[in-house]
């Protein structure tokens, strides 16, 4: 039989299951999800509520959570069997905020916040006004057990229904109360019938029947256990009686019941057969459930990869596209075409090269008096153009994915919490501004750096960086294009270029500023896909929970192989 706590083994074997299925996401709406969820739930409640509670402190006492049907008189039965009022019934009854756990005053230690629901806490008071567990302690109950009235599990208020079933799931035993008017009702036989799939220990009451009635219905009863698996359980019933002065039944009428109870209490290795009984039930039942919660996270981990794989696509896209509409011309249009023939003069070009760098320089010289020069007016030209583009794709394509999302109910349902992905975001713009400044700087300095070469003129360089920085980005969007169609002057700015720096070192620049242009708006299009990336789990990462989930439900069944069904555990 267990000792006073299980073996280190199984008890990081059991916290090891809580956090992994309560750490697995289910957050896609797919079918029977819901179901699963609830799964998921119940598994955390059972474990956080009852099981590593209980595998800490073994010797703790015997808790009989009293549940059961609508009218069959738990609360009654519960104070008939500790022979004090201790929780009241009908409308006025408390439990909905303050179910009642009844224990003897020396076990009073045993039920402090963390032995057992943890999470409700904990009150001395009577009545509906304060939410919690409400304590109550007799000696007319016997040390080493304690006695919870819950719910009623088939209440037409949810939050009793789910606190009904919470407090069943925190039982060592169950008490089940029902009556000759609800005993074949279907939702109490649910809660049995999963009481027998974990091996909970159970014991039925009939209550209120009449003695014209008793034999009829308790056979039937007992028939119907047997049927569902519970005919080892304890059968006991309490005619339909008159209640004393204190609303309590006959102490006949429930003596047979308060006599198995306190032998019960009197006798550890019985209270130990209930508790090991039911541990290893419980434990068994969570094994196969988690289970079910791994092989749903199948179609979760579906359902990202396709949410994944409808992000990657297009941004994957607007990189390569952003890297193509800045190299073949298609940016040398409006404004920065009209500011680049004024730049290098709309008459009748130069017959040679030199003649044209003289009167380029000449333009140049204007800047140094501080005057706006056509120079300065080109680089924002270029500026402009290149913010426009990468604004107008980040909006496109985060409609596009959007979009794609929206064809689907899971994709709906990110797009709903997370209503800002369907455009750019905010700041998106004042970004773009940013890198494309930043990139012009980066230009500018290229520039002066192979300008400062001992082998080209320094006064010339000095005098006209920024309008040879100006016409190296001019140059480099264009210099993809089809010469056939491309405006004259880039040509002329190309020739320009080559007489300054030579056509190799040209050639190096140009992709030189091209690639950084590329990396600075790689790395802002990768910040508005993970806008996309992080409302949702990602396929590896949801893989990884699903086999965390696995391995503890594995782990899980091999400690309760050693624990229980070998007898192993520590004292």
């Amino acid at each position: 039989m267990p000792g006073d706590h299980a073996s280190a083994e199984l008890l990081a074997a059991m916290s090891s299951l809580l956090l992994s299925v309560r750490d697995a996401p289910l957050r896609f709406e797919t079918d029977g999800v819901e179901h699963v969820r609830s799964i998921q739930s119940g598994i955390v409640d059972q474990l956080s509520d009852y099981i590593l509670p209980r595998l800490v402190q073994l010797d703790a006492p015997l808790l009989a959570v009293v549940g059961g049907s609508t009218g069959a008189g738990k609360s009654t039965l519960v104070n008939s069997l500790v022979r004090e009022r201790v929780t009241e019934s009908g409308v006025l009854r408390p439990t909905t905020r303050s179910p009642v756990l009844v224990h003897h005053p020396d076990d009073a230690e045993w039920f402090r916040p963390d032995r057992i629901l943890p999470d409700l806490p904990r009150t001395t008071e009577a009545g509906n006004q304060t939410y919690g567990l409400r304590l109550a302690s007799t000696t007319n109950i016997p040390k080493g057990l304690a006695i919870l009235d819950a719910p009623d599990v088939d209440s037409i208020d949810k939050g009793n229904r789910d606190l009904a079933t919470q407090l069943l799931a925190a039982a060592d035993l169950w008490l089940f109360v029902t009556s000759a008017a609800r005993y074949a009702d279907q939702v109490p036989w649910d809660h049995l019938r999963h009481a027998a799939e974990r091996s909970t220990s159970v014991a039925v009451v009939l209550d209120r029947t009449s003695d014209e009635a008793l034999m009829e219905v308790r056979g039937h009863l007992a028939r119907m256990m047997t049927s569902r698996g519970l005919s080892d359980s304890p059968l006991f019933t309490v005619p339909e009686c008159s209640l004393d002065a204190d609303g309590l039944l006959p102490v006949e009428a429930v003596s047979s019941m308060i006599g198995w109870l306190q032998e019960l209490a009197a006798d550890p290795d019985a209270r130990q057969m209930v508790v090991h009984r039911t541990l290893d039930g419980a434990v068994r039942q969570l094994v196969l459930r988690t289970h079910d919660v791994a092989d749903a996270m199948d179609a979760q981990i579906e359902i990202a990869q396709t949410l994944d794989g409808a992000v990657e696509g297009p941004y994957r896209s607007v990189l390569e596209d952003v890297s193509a509409r800045t190299a073949d011309g298609t940016l040398l249009r409006g404004e920065i075409l009209a500011t680049w023939r004024e730049f290098v003069g709309t008459g009748e070009l130069l017959s040679s090269v030199e003649e044209k760098v003289s009167r380029i320089r000449d333009r140049f010289v204007g800047g140094m008096t501080g005057k706006r020069t056509r120079s300065t007016e080109l680089v924002e030209a270029t500026e402009s153009a290149l913010r426009s583009l990468l604004t107008e794709r980040a909006e496109a394509t985060a409609e596009q994915v959007s979009r794609s999302w929206g064809t689907t109910d899971s994709g709906r349902a990110v797009l709903d919490a997370h209503p800002g992905l369907t455009r750019a975001a905010p700041d998106f713009r004042v970004r773009a501004e940013r890198i494309v400044h930043d990139w012009r700087q980066g230009v500018d300095e290229l520039v002066r750096a192979q300008g400062a070469d001992k082998r080209m003129s320094g006064t010339f360089l000095a005098l006209g960086a920024q309008g040879v920085a100006a016409a190296l980005m001019v140059v480099m969007l264009a210099r993809d294009a089809d010469p056939t169609t491309t405006d004259s002057t880039v040509a002329a700015g190309r020739k320009l270029l080559d007489a300054v720096f030579g056509a190799e070192t040209v050639d190096e620049l140009l992709d030189s500023v091209h690639t950084d242009l590329e990396l600075r708006s790689a790395a802002l299009f990768e910040s508005e896909q993970l806008r996309f990336l992080t409302a949702v789990e990602s396929p590896d990462s949801l893989k990884t929970h699903q086999a965390a989930v696995r391995e503890s439900a594995r782990r899980a069944e091999y400690a309760r192989h050693a624990d229980f069904l070998n007898g192993e555990t520590t004292s």
